[in-house]
């Protein structure tokens, strides 16, 4: 796939409205880029880039100029209406164009008046593809009118009445600023009891004997023409009832003195404005200014509150002693009932202002520039709202589009004007009107049908140097109509970058996420549309990274000394560093003790003010690295060495200058203990959420003892202190009395927030909730907002309890989900939250993989191969595809309820996957089916394979049997997997000499159908070693090996469980020839003689001998009773304890031979490999029963008698 941008180009039709916003979308691409070289070649309708404001004040004494600025190709004319028809401006002497633009100049400073100029005007900046047109300007001058003579009397009235002095101001345009000041030019104070009004008059609750005075003057300033004009003083006098003597006070109504209210104290009433209840309607984006002033005695304090909802947080303001309430950039949210409170200590009244907030027009989505290529289609979108909702009318150049030419390619449908097919001729400027009764919005768009070929607008070679591991951004503007493709290549004849490696913005710019030493080259982006093509050569250098190899380290050093830091750097050879060393962050100290080299910092003569962070910092003109240290300064060591310890706790904490968000911690040092602090750290508890948990505040140096604070709102704070020096760090002081900061908003929102469904029809949102710190106030909840990802739903929101998850229910399965939390309590909202995308709940997939196959590979190794699932189908998550597969088994096995399926599965959207670790020779069934976060769906039809055959495994077992002097027998079992049809087996063999040598190796080739083999003519008294293995067609299988020896026993086959007792008294035929052996046989036939007649002799008696005492203690299996009557020896028992004597048993699989399984020979009595003897060498007194040869198992030996067959014929 090439790296590539392509047009996105689709056909509107008629009707096809919903289409009109991918269709914006789409369109968005064909902007003009803002090139000035670009520009002078391109044919363009013109575009009103400057003009006067809607309602323009202006000054009578100066030129009256009004703007008009247009740009387009070719360069626009312009021309004016005044009052709705056309403006000569020729033959007004007084009224010139500016060169080049549409700006009017009206030079009245030399004759004229600006009120002959009064009136509505409207620029019109015209060329060959369009109109444009201004907004209309209406012009007005300024007025600062006189007061009007009026003669005002002195006003007398008793301390404690109300007062309101009227200001009354001529109407100026624009409206004019009120003060009050006395004759001396001198602001007159205000307060809580005396205030001015928004109607500029000034308001007394209560007056007292100083607001006596003959100078209370309004002024008016108007700031357009900038004068001040100025109302006659009004006197005020201001007397004591009891200064009046009786003479004055009957010859004085109560209507002479002003006021009738009586000067005792009373409760509140409201000045203005009037009644209970008034209204106030104000427009969207203005400051909304509510006011209630209340007379009374003593002076009332006024309170705000809203009656259904709360006041916003951050657009409330009071002014006037909170007489004026005010809420910037008001929006229709804000309209609701306010309600002003007016208290003393003698009552407490209420007003109630009912406030409609109003919209003028305001743009939801102004009108764009167009550009479209012959026989595209696009659309101009005008979208506004207001209160009430605004009108939308077009109009085409100018001129409204119900009597402006037609155009076959443009459809109006309300707000849009739908474009089909264009061509040249549909070039136009187009005006979008939204207006209702408070205003209006004008917006120029237009239609530029262009044909132009690819323009690359970056400058040629461009060298781009990027360090290794960075990404690297390689630009290509460019432009072009129809929109063309971008592709880029590396050298001279690469191919075009691949997806997978690079990524290529919409902009054409390149990225190489991550630039290594081989990304290093020349670059070709390159622009192509049906018009032509384009290229630009860019190239790219990729540099190694500054490192600094040796860092420079702690260090601790007594004052005086001298310390060094080392600093290498290794940095790329086409690039010069330069390295600066800071201290503490800033620049080291303009003293001749420090002295930089080429790779180290020196510092001579420490001093405690040099200890702190040491940085060196290496720059390039591409990055920089920086590493530090700490220098530590501590005392020189006195003689005797002073005790050094960790510092004792500061102490006398104390908070001062409290505020909502800071407080200043002051402390006491304890004794640093013969080390320097180096510096305290500070800590907090919040004893309101975390009682009893330490956090970390900040650090300060050690020579500072106080520390500003920044806090959050509504914590309950409890300070400690703890010092360090070079030896650690000192115990916790004591903790600070303990602040409550007031409450505020959020300022931050929840995090990890995810939309993941549990159900197909639900979205469950989930979000990590803020801990008591964050939440800044009391009454934490969560406003939890969604709407469909592409759809035009509006948000859909939910004000839950301070929870971690909300259900939305009734969602359609797996669709995707836009989700924001927004954290709030009872003081107002965090700012917007992020906005993340979920999805609802996944549902099993509903369709299986098709067109599923198998390729078998070998006998253990098949490939499947499938066609994937529409996305649509899977209905979640694409998680992979599972193979289910196992062999069929054999008619008794089927019956079985349970199968043993093998299960693999294949990440992601892979079509294919391999299936090892088959049995060969086998029949396989297998079947596939799409996985998703919800589960497994429908299987695919069932498809069956076989493997060929494989080798064997090896023989299951192998046993060397009924050796002989020249033969031996193997019997073996056959494989238990064969892996296919056995067709034979192979025996190979070779005889092992006395040193361990490998004779020659016999092969021999036996049939598969056998399981016993003799080999015969083999070397008597030899050693064989065996290599015996299966075959099938596939080959050979592993073998299995045997050792065994052929006998030397001349009378006959010896069986295998002869064992080592019988052997070795086949080895002794010679000794027992010897003369001295025959006689000391004789001695121990004697002496056993007499051994029995004593045993005879006790048993008579009825005792035990000493022999048969101990195996009363000890008995050994091994030992059984013997016959009396056979002359054998026998234990010592009752009649009932007489049994019969154990048959001979085979040899067991040690090769060790048993006592009762003994032949005649002195092996049964010690003399043998197993005989035992006491440490003196004298036989162990425990005699083994022995075992009478049947006559069938012996044979006549062909040796001369040995003195063991005399012993016997002897008893």
């Amino acid at each position: 796939m090439q790296l590539e941008i392509m047009p996105k180009k689709k056909r509107l039709s008629a009707g096809r409205v919903p289409l009109i916003l991918f269709l914006c979308q789409m369109i968005s691409a064909l902007d003009v880029p803002l090139d000035s070289k670009l520009l002078e070649d391109l044919v363009q309708p013109p575009t009103i880039t400057q003009q006067s404001p809607k309602d323009y004040i202006v000054d009578p004494r100066e030129n009256i100029v009004i703007q008009c600025e247009a740009q387009g190709k070719p360069p626009p004319s312009f021309s004016w209406t005044q009052n709705g028809t056309h403006f000569d401006i020729d033959k007004d002497p007084l009224v010139t164009m500016k060169a080049g633009s549409g700006t009017l100049i009206i030079n009245i400073m030399s004759e004229g008046k600006a009120e002959t100029y009064e009136g509505v005007y409207q620029c019109t900046a015209r060329n060959e593809r369009g109109a444009a047109i201004s907004n209309n300007i209406v012009v007005r001058p300024s007025r600062s009118p006189l007061w009007t003579k009026e003669k005002l009397e002195p006003i007398t009235l008793r301390s404690g009445q109300s007062l309101v002095l009227p200001c009354r101001p001529p109407i100026g345009l624009p409206p004019a600023i009120i003060f009050w000041m006395d004759n001396s030019f001198q602001r007159l104070p205000q307060s809580e009891r005396v205030s001015q009004g928004l109607n500029g008059d000034l308001y007394f609750s209560n007056v007292l004997p100083e607001d006596s005075r003959e100078d209370y003057i309004c002024y008016a300033r108007f700031n357009h023409t900038q004068t001040i004009q100025q109302k006659q003083p009004i006197s005020v006098k201001v007397i004591l009832v009891d200064e009046l003597n009786d003479t004055i006070a009957a010859n004085l109504s109560d209507t002479e003195v002003y006021g009738a209210k009586s000067s005792r104290e009373r409760p509140p009433t409201f000045l203005t404005p009037q009644g209970n209840a008034s209204n106030k309607e104000e427009l969207r984006g203005n400051v909304l200014s509510l006011e209630c002033i209340a007379e009374g005695l003593p002076t009332p304090i006024i309170y705000w509150i809203k009656e259904d909802g709360t006041l916003p947080i951050n657009r409330t303001f009071y002014r006037n002693f909170q007489k004026t309430l005010q809420i910037t950039q008001v929006s229709e949210a804000d309209s609701g009932k306010y309600q002003c409170i007016a208290k003393n200590a003698l009552g407490v009244i209420h007003h109630t202002i009912s406030v409609t907030v109003k919209a003028a027009p305001y743009w939801i989505m102004a009108p764009q520039n167009l550009v479209l290529s012959p026989g595209e289609d696009g659309a101009l979108i005008c979208r506004a709202n207001g209160n009430p909702k605004p009108r939308i009318s077009w109009l085409s150049n100018g001129v409204p589009i119900e009597i402006a030419p037609d155009d076959p390619s443009r459809k109006i449908n309300g707000d849009t004007i739908i474009f089909s097919s264009v061509q040249e001729r549909s070039s136009a400027v187009y005006q979008c009107n939204a207006s209702n009764e408070y205003g209006y919005l004008l917006g120029n768009a237009f239609v530029n049908v262009l044909a132009e070929p690819p323009r690359i607008l970056t400058s040629e070679n461009t060298l781009y140097q990027v360090i290794a591991n960075r990404p690297a951004l390689l630009d290509c503007a460019f432009f072009g109509s129809p929109l063309p493709t971008i592709e880029w290549f590396k050298g001279t004849k690469g191919s075009a970058l691949r997806e997978d490696t690079y990524v290529l913005h919409e902009n054409g710019t390149l990225e190489i996420p991550v630039a290594q030493k081989d990304s290093t080259g020349t670059y070709t982006c390159v622009a192509r549309n049906k018009l032509g093509m384009a290229k630009n050569e860019v190239h790219l250098e990729i540099k190694d990274p500054t490192r600094i190899i040796k860092q420079p380290e702690y260090a601790v050093v007594q004052r005086g000394s001298t310390v060094s830091f080392e600093c290498k750097v290794k940095h790329d050879h086409t690039l010069i560093p330069t390295v600066i060393w800071l201290k503490d962050n800033g620049e080291l100290p303009s003293d001749g003790r420090f002295t930089v080299d080429k790779d180290q910092l020196v510092v001579a003569d420490v001093s405690d003010n040099d200890g702190g962070t040491y940085t060196c910092l290496a720059n390039t003109t591409l990055d920089n690295v920086s590493a530090s240290a700490v220098l530590s300064v501590v005392a020189p060591t006195p003689t005797p060495a002073p005790i050094y310890d960790v510092p004792n706790p500061p102490f006398d904490l104390e908070l001062t200058d409290q505020l909502d968000k800071s407080v200043q911690l002051s402390w006491t040092p304890g004794d640093d203990n013969n080390s320097p602090i180096t510096k305290f750290i500070i800590e907090y508890e919040d004893a309101m959420h975390e009682a009893g948990l330490w956090h970390h505040q900040t650090e300060v140096p050690g020579t500072q003892t106080t520390a500003q604070l920044k806090l959050s709102p509504y914590v309950n704070y409890s300070f400690r202190v703890m010092a360090e020096n070079s030896l650690g760090r000192s115990l916790p002081s004591e903790a600070s009395e303990q602040y409550l900061t007031k409450a505020a908003e959020p300022d931050k929102n929840p995090m990890t927030v995810e939309g993941l469904g549990s159900e197909p029809d639900n979205l469950v949102i989930t979000w990590q909730p803020l801990n008591g710190f964050e939440s800044n106030g009391p009454g934490l909840q969560y406003k939890v907002s969604w709407r469909q990802k592409d759809g035009d739903d509006e948000w859909t929101s939910v004000v839950v309890a301070n929870v971690s998850k909300y259900i939305v229910s009734g969602t359609p399965t797996f669709v995707p989900y836009l989700i924001k939390v927004q954290a709030l309590n009872d003081v107002g909202f965090a700012p917007e939250p992020a906005v993340i995308m979920g999805h609802s709940g996944e549902d099993l997939p509903m369709v299986a993989p098709g067109n599923v196959h198998v390729t078998v590979v070998n006998s253990t190794l098949a490939e499947v191969h499938w066609d994937p699932v529409p996305l649509k189908s899977v209905r979640g998550h694409l998680q992979g595809y599972r193979i289910y597969y196992w062999t069929d088994q054999n008619s008794s096995k089927r019956n079985r309820r349970h199968i043993e399926k093998k299960i693999l599965t294949f990440q992601g959207s892979k079509t294919h996957g391999m299936l090892p670790g088959l049995e060969p020779f086998s029949h396989y069934t297998l079947n596939v089916r799409v996985v998703n976060g919800k589960g497994e769906g429908p299987a695919s039809p069932d498809r069956v394979f076989h493997t060929p055959e494989g080798v064997p495994s090896a023989p299951s077992s192998l046993k060397i049997v009924n050796p002989t002097l020249d033969s031996l027998t193997l019997e073996w079992d056959p494989p238990s997997h064969p892996n296919g049809i056995l067709t034979e087996y192979t025996l190979k063999y070779q005889p092992i000499n006395s040193t361990h040598e490998l004779g020659p190796l016999v092969d021999l080739k036996i049939p598969a159908n056998k399981t016993r083999w003799t080999l015969k003519n083999l070397n008597f008294s030899t050693r064989y070693k065996f290599y015996f293995y299966a075959q099938t067609s596939a080959g050979s299988g592993s073998q299995i090996t045997e050792e065994a020896v052929t006998t030397v026993d001349e009378a006959g086959i010896l069986p295998p469980d002869v064992g080592a007792g019988k052997a070795m008294a086949s080895r002794q035929v010679d000794i027992a020839t010897q003369g001295w052996f025959i006689g000391l046989m004789c001695a121990v036939a004697l002496l056993i003689l007499i051994l029995l007649i004593v045993c005879f002799i006790r048993r008579n008696k009825g005792g035990k001998y000493p022999v048969k005492e101990k195996e009363d203690a000890h008995p050994d299996p091994e030992i059984q009773p013997m016959k009396e009557d056979d002359g054998t020896f026998g234990e010592y028992s009752d009649a009932e304890d007489h049994k019969p004597l154990k048959k001979g048993s085979r040899t067991p699989s040690d090769r060790t031979v048993k006592k009762e399984d003994s032949d005649d020979s002195l092996v049964d009595y010690g003399e043998g490999v197993n005989g035992q003897f006491n440490e003196d060498g004298s036989f162990i007194g425990q005699y083994s029963g022995k075992k009478e040869k049947e006559p069938a198992e012996g044979n006549e030996s062909s040796e001369a008698p040995s003195p063991v067959n005399a012993m016997n014929s002897f008893v």
